[in-house]
């Protein structure tokens, strides 16, 4: 009698010694290669995805709240430190004179001014800048050799000397203060500017003038301030009478709660 070809792969088992036995696991790989598949046929697994969502809005409308971009200032108009001037996204204008970037990419004044949307060639080309002019009547961009303003709007003058010093001096007739000596100075020093004079100043930690510390404190010395002497009294006496002190008020306490008659409450008598 012959046997199926399914079979063969028993047969096959069957033949091997009794000390192999073959995993149950890969029996289905055995048929297959019996049957004439060399390589394993592969799974396909499909997992279905949901088309809409799953809670909250479903597929609604997405049309939030407009951002409200664009110009906070016109030319010309004063901004002060910290006002917005232009929002946007993205850098379709680039900050200028006296003006800065934010994190959202707004545009922001610096200093105190009058705005301006202008064109700088210098800096490029194609770029549309925003700044700050600091008088009404300026234009940007400044020319690049001009003075630039410092600091609380300032711009560094040269000071021209007096010709005649002697020209600026206003004299005084018939004026005597002081005691009258007829010094260069005749104007008596008041007693605060004669101590200021006396004092020894050196540099401390902070690059500011100050006295020594043994100094600071001797100026009541110095001034002739009398305090009273302290005289430290008997300490170990003073703690026996707190001591004792605190005793009695806890011996008072007792003797006061017990006196307090300290019985339970009477039970209420129930009504027939």
């Amino acid at each position: 009698m012959l046997l199926p070809r399914i079979l063969a792969p028993v047969r096959t088992s069957l033949a091997t010694p009794t000390t192999f036995i073959a995993p149950s696991i890969r029996v289905l790989d055995t048929l297959r290669v019996a049957n004439g598949s060399s390589a394993p046929t592969p799974v396909l697994s499909f997992v279905r995805h949901s088309a809409h969502q799953a809670q909250g809005r479903a597929n609604g409308a997405k049309d939030g709240p407009g951002k409200r971009l664009g110009a906070k200032k016109s030319g010309g108009e004063y901004v002060i430190p910290g006002n917005i001037i232009f929002r946007q996204r993205g850098t379709s204008w680039f900050p200028g004179e006296n003006c800065k970037f934010g994190r959202d990419h707004c545009i922001f004044a610096t200093e105190s001014g009058y705005v301006r949307y202008y064109r700088d060639p210098n800096k490029h080309a194609k770029r549309q800048y925003i700044g700050v002019a600091l008088e009404k009547d300026h234009t940007l961009p400044y020319p690049l050799n001009a003075a630039r303003r410092r600091r609380l709007n300032m711009v560094p003058v040269a000071i021209t000397p007096a010709t005649n010093p002697a020209a600026d001096r206003v004299v005084v007739a018939d004026l005597t203060v002081g005691d009258g000596t007829g010094s260069p100075s005749s104007i008596r020093d008041t007693p605060r500017e004669a101590t200021r004079k006396s004092l020894k100043l050196t540099v401390g930690k902070g690059y500011a003038y100050r006295e020594a510390n043994w100094q600071i404190g001797r100026a009541a010395e110095r001034a002739g301030v009398k305090v009273k002497e302290f005289v430290p009294g008997d300490r170990w006496t003073a703690w026996r009478r707190s001591s004792a002190r605190i005793q009695a008020n806890i011996e008072r306490k007792r003797l006061r709660n017990a006196s307090k008659k300290s019985g339970k409450p009477k039970a209420r008598k129930q009504k027939a």
